[in-house]
């Protein structure tokens, strides 16, 4: 059975980059981004995004982010696969634990989560988890 874990994070760093810029086609951006955890999942995250933004300034994004800290209270760390939209302000993103990437009391670590977000901090996320 999953446990479902509640938590808040902070944007600690935000270091957006453009690359393979051309003209007439959609921007592309890196950012390395970290952050800090609190709730039922807590330490520090670093993660990267790739990004492609349309002319209406919304964004495709893809990410990996590695967290090291604690879920429900077993200590290690972890990596996150991010995908997700950024439309109207929103970043409305999905979340799933890569298989295999738990460390420590974390090894064995799977689930998914999510979190829709504007841009007053501290963010609001799910984790639904468990371990093999």
């Amino acid at each position: 059975m999953k446990t479902h874990a509640k938590a808040t994070f902070t944007l600690n760093a935000w270091d957006e980059k453009p690359y393979n810029e051309m003209n007439g086609v959609p921007k592309l951006t890196r950012a390395s981004v970290t952050k800090s955890y609190q709730g039922d999942i807590t330490g520090e995250g670093t993660l990267e995004y790739l990004m492609m933004y349309r002319d209406d300034g919304s964004a495709s994004l893809i990410g990996l982010e590695r967290v090291v800290g604690s879920v429900g209270g077993r200590s290690g760390s972890f990596v996150l696969q991010h995908g997700g939209t950024f439309k109207e302000g929103v970043a409305t993103v999905t979340l799933v634990v890569v298989p295999d990437s738990g460390t420590g009391d974390l090894r064995g670590l799977r689930g998914d989560g999510k979190f829709a977000v504007g841009h007053q901090q501290p963010y609001s996320m799910t984790l639904d988890y468990d371990f093999e």
